[in-house]
């Protein structure tokens, strides 16, 4: 029989990728990266407003189009390949990054009146200009509607629909009246594929609803008209827009139309996946299961953790929710994450730019970051340089380097930052395991975990768990072609269940970095330094006392340098 293949499209915050994939190896056949051609790196920012980042819906489209027809023309140069082996297509997406669109799934950023506007086009997750609007919507919900936080981990954050929808309804107002309703981008373009962007047919999905719209069964979908009316009168006709049902990624949100055939290659009428966050999508990839924490690291992260529904769950404060059907069908999804890992890195590059182009490079300072050990600095970083998404949920914290002194070097600092970033991983693991999530394993994907093997040893260390890495290098895209492989279903040759999927295509992990137990004892004494200063300064009315932090700091440094 003919090979079966799928095609994961992974949308991230630069770029998209696709991704071919055969189905019954998870051999990575072929796979196109194309750059948005809007904005910085794809990007609409505003200089007078740093908190603000958004994209042009047209590069979604565009990017598709290229990117499938390149996966098809490399995989065209094997023997025996055909496009009509290409049995489905699954998306994953940023977010939450909703969009305004027009009666007909239209962005407004496609009319003439609103092709400049900024406020037009897809609000990016980290765009946070909605932050006041976030303290508004938490502390409404606190009094009138608690069991809304309860869900998502009892703080709502600037990065998440309805701040966003709010605060378009107070700086752009045009923008928001011309809106018949405003979609994910992970469930728009799936939509768009498949020819059905009306908001009437679109299906939308348990992933982006459930996490980031404060939609649950317990309270039969979004929140309420009423709740919405009290933040702004104008939110209940955003709420009468958006459906009681939402899907899950086993679901299909349609089947490829013919203008998508014929622009890419496909045969018309294969399956297209409901779509998810990348997140999600990528511990699909990286073969999640319970017990098992997924961290995508990459601009930012995203911890992931699944349970079964049979499990009774508490609800666990700071988690980005926890959801019935999300990441897995017939688990809850646990989502948690920090807002900022390898941007802190590449500021720290191009922005400090220490040492100049040659000594201030990643790759020169993770070498000479790798030569000094834990502690040998003196330093500890927080990593709030983007705010905090996990515990504290709070987007108005920055950023802080502690221990700094005239000898300090840019290695130092460097190292000082990633270790800022396995702490506050370790924060997050620490979380999930005070509620009883048990962590048995940790497993890492993304484009840091596969190249920075210094970063990953330390992550090791300072959360004291050996940390596997995933087989693939794009366990986004990845999951995607496993969630298309399951949509297909198995009478047109791919899978009915998904733990038959990732068993075949997700493979074991590549590498695993083992906890050397000297460094973490290091590490867990300056983890107290990092929690000190974490709690002191994140939670209001913290009762602290910081004085002799500095001093331990030192004694720690020059217990290292005397061994």
């Amino acid at each position: 029989m003919a090979s079966k293949y799928t095609i994961g499209l992974d949308y991230g915050t630069n770029s998209v990728r696709a991704l071919l994939v055969d189905v019954s190896s998870g051999e990575e056949v072929a796979s196109s990266v194309w750059n948005y051609a809007h904005g910085q790196a794809g990007i609409i920012l505003d200089a007078k407003d740093p908190n603000l980042a958004r994209q042009h819906p047209a590069d979604y489209l565009d990017g598709a189009a290229a990117t499938i027809k390149d996966v098809l023309a490399q995989a065209g140069k094997r023997q025996g390949f055909a496009a009509e082996q290409v049995i489905a297509v699954g998306v994953d997406t940023t977010g939450s990054t909703p969009m305004p669109v027009d009666a007909s799934g239209a962005p407004l950023a496609f009319a003439a009146a609103f092709k400049d506007e900024p406020a037009a086009m897809a609000w990016l997750w980290k765009d946070h200009t909605g932050h006041a609007e976030a303290e508004e919507i938490t502390a409404l919900a606190a009094g009138m509607r608690p069991q809304f936080l309860a869900k998502c981990g009892g703080r709502y954050s600037s990065e998440w629909f309805w701040s966003k929808i709010l605060r378009a309804a107070r700086v752009a107002p045009k923008v928001f009246e011309a809106a018949a309703t405003w979609v994910e981008i992970a469930d728009w373009i799936p939509a768009a594929l498949a020819g059905n962007t009306s908001p009437e047919k679109m299906k939308r999905g348990i992933c982006a609803a459930g996490h980031k719209a404060m939609y649950h069964t317990a309270w039969k979908g979004y929140p309420d008209a009423e709740f919405l009316a009290k933040l702004d009168p104008r939110l209940a006709r955003v709420r009468a827009s958006l459906p009681e049902r939402v899907y899950q990624v086993s679901d299909a949100a349609g089947s490829l139309s013919a203008e998508w055939a014929a622009k890419t290659g496909l045969k018309a009428g294969i399956a297209i996946a409901v779509g998810a966050f990348d997140a999600h999508l990528g511990a699909v990839g990286s073969g999640i299961a319970p017990g098992v924490l997924v961290k995508i690291i990459g601009t930012s992260t995203c911890d992931l953790m699944s349970a079964p529904m049979t499990q009774e769950l508490p609800d666990i404060p700071g988690l980005c929710g926890i959801v019935p059907g999300s990441i897995l069908p017939n688990f809850y999804g646990l989502e948690a994450g920090q807002s900022a890992v390898g941007d802190i890195f590449n500021w720290f590059v191009n922005v400090v730019q220490p040492g100049g182009e040659t000594k201030g490079s990643h790759e020169a300072l993770t070498a000479a970051a790798a030569a000094l050990r834990p502690g040998e600095s003196g330093l500890v970083s927080l990593d709030w340089n983007n705010g905090n998404r996990t515990v504290l949920v709070d987007q108005r914290l920055t950023g802080l380097m502690v221990g700094m002194t005239l000898h300090t070097t840019p290695a130092e600092m460097y190292r000082a930052l990633i270790e800022a970033t396995a702490f506050g991983a370790r924060v997050i693991m620490e979380r999930f395991e005070e509620y009883g999530v048990k962590v048995d394993r940790v497993v890492n994907c993304g484009g840091i975990s596969a190249k920075n093997a210094v970063a990953m040893q330390i992550y090791a260390d300072a959360m004291g768990r050996p940390v596997s890495i995933a087989r693939s290098a794009q366990t986004c895209a990845l999951g995607s072609a496993i969630a298309a492989a399951v949509v297909a279903g198995k009478a047109a040759g791919g899978y009915g269940n998904f733990a038959e999927a990732i068993g075949a295509m997700a493979g074991q992990p590549s590498k695993t970095f083992e906890v050397i137990p000297a460094n973490a004892a290091v590490y867990n004494r300056l983890y107290k330094v990092y929690r000190a200063l974490h709690d002191a300064l994140g939670i209001r009315d913290h009762e602290a006392k910081l004085g002799g932090l500095m001093k331990e700091l030192l004694a720690i440094r020059d217990e290292v340098r005397a061994h």
